[in-house]
This record gives structure tokens, sequence and C-alpha cells, in this order.
């Protein structure tokens, strides 16, 4: 009990301290309660510096939103790709409508035409064919002429066979040397030969204009005969070996062929989820069920 009252026993100096401290805070609180500290200058000031401040946010905005914009470049409607296709605003149907007309090594050669072939709408079309470049020589459809030196008589260029085509033959086109020359060679190899004039975009680092260059002097005249292999009995391996097959479509093949025990059709593998169906045409040249 002596202890309990021991803190509450005070000098008469510490029970003035104490009461001053009370009569300062009660006079602290009466200021807080009855003096008003808010002005309308400053609000009006902070007011303006924040419609400044959208303002400005606003800008940014629509700044970040002009550059998310994808600008298009004029481009060779014979050669949208999927991705290219759908944003540009083309349905699936649409896209492999087109895949399949190239699949068989033609081209297109007016914007009536990419409409018949592809069916899009006139709306879409007529957002689109502005920025469609297409190259004389698919324009023209007639035999190309190639420019020629000073004193020498101009005269007709007949396209010769590309998968006959040597090294020495490939140089004389604008762009190509002799490693170009042999990375066409050496792809046309891995293909076993090119069976569509479009395969000769798929060399590696052969730059597009280039490549139009080549189908200026080249085109697929004879197309090789691909021996196939059987998806059922074939290995692993083998069918790895399909230049347009990487290890996880391979792997997919392989698994969807374990779950059904026969693939009996080919036409199975469109089955398969993630197979690129736009690349069909070119595997089963290398591919079949029986």
């Amino acid at each position: 009990m002596n202890l309990i009252k021991s803190h509450f026993r005070y000098t008469k100096s510490q029970r003035n301290g104490i009461f001053f401290l009370l009569i300062f805070i009660v006079f602290l609180q009466g200021i807080f309660f009855f003096v008003d500290f808010s002005s309308d200058e400053n609000t009006a000031v902070s007011q303006t510096e924040i419609l400044a401040f959208q303002q400005e946010m606003d800008s940014l905005k629509n700044v970040a939103s002009a550059k998310n914009i994808p600008k298009i470049y004029p481009f060779n409607p014979n050669f949208i790709t999927d991705f290219k296709g759908h944003q540009l605003g083309m349905s699936t149907i649409e896209i492999d409508k087109l895949l399949a007309f190239r699949e068989q090594g033609k081209f297109i050669n007016s914007t009536k035409q990419f409409q018949e072939i592809t069916g899009v709408n006139d709306s879409l079309l007529a957002v689109m064919s502005p920025y469609f470049k297409f190259p004389e020589w698919i324009s023209s459809g007639k035999t190309i002429k190639m420019p020629i030196p000073k004193n020498i008589v101009e005269k007709s260029i007949q396209k010769k066979d590309i998968n006959a085509a040597s090294a020495e033959d490939l140089i004389i086109v604008n762009g190509i040397g002799e490693k170009l020359a042999k990375r066409i060679i050496d792809y046309r190899t891995k293909l076993q030969g090119f069976s569509f004039n479009y395969q000769i975009f798929e060399v590696w680092n052969l730059d597009k204009e280039v490549a139009e260059k080549v189908l200026q002097y080249f085109e697929v005249t004879n197309p090789p005969v691909i021996q196939k292999i059987n998806v059922n009995t074939a290995t692993f391996k083998e069918v790895l070996a399909i230049v347009y097959l990487d290890y996880e479509l391979t792997k997919k093949i392989f698994n969807y062929k374990n779950q059904v025990a026969e693939i009996q059709s080919i036409e199975e593998l469109k089955k398969i989820d993630g197979f690129p169906l736009e690349k069909f045409n070119r595997i089963t040249l290398y591919l079949d069920a029986k």
C-alpha cells in the first residue's frame, strides 16, 4: 500500500508544473476548435495546380496511346501471315483462304483478286488496299526484262528452274553473293528441292526484296519428287529431320499417335493442339499416314 502511495506524492513545484501543463493543453485545444486556419487563396492555387496536372496527365496518356497504335507500312498481300492478317482485322477463314491459294504457288495480282480469293468485305478492303504493294513482275504477268547496261540491246529474260540453278547462276541476282547463293542451295537440299516459289522466302537471313528479285529470274519449273515417310512407322529422329518440324511439334505428333494407336489419315494432324495449320501443306510433302 505504501508502495502505491509513493507514486502519487509530489512536491509543491511538481504540482505547479502539472497545473501549468494542463492549462497549456486546454489553451491549445481552444485554439484548434475556435481558430479557422483555412485560406481561400491557397485553395484556389491548389485547385489550379491540380487542373494543370490533370491536363498534363491526359496529354501524356494521349501520346502513349498514339504510340501503341501499330503503324502500317506498304506490304505485298501475297505474303500476309496469320499474325499480320489478324492485325489487319481479317478473320481466320479469310486468312486460310489466302494461305490455301498461296500454297498452290499462285500469286494475287490485284486488289480485286485479293477480295475474290479471301472474301473480305468492302469496308475492310478500303482500309487495307491503300497499303498493298504489288511488284511489277507479279502484276504484269508477263516475261520479265532485266535492266541492261548502255549500248546493249534490251532482251527478254526467260526464267530458269530454281531447282537446277547453281551458285554461279544465283549470283547474277543483285544482292546475292557467294554466301547467300550457298545458303539458298543448302536450304534447297534440306527441302529436297523447292516445291513452291514462295519457299525462297524461308531462306534464313534472305531479305524479302532480294528474294523477290530471285523470283524474277528463277521459278519452280520441275517440282521435286519427295519420298514421304509413314508417320505411323517412322522413328522420332526421322520425323524430327523434316525441316518444318521442331522438337516440341514432333513430340506432340508422337503423343497423339500413342493416344490413337494409329493415325488413319494425315488430316488428323490438324486435330493436334497447337499444330501450325499454315504449314500443313508443306509438312505433308514429307509425311503420310499410309
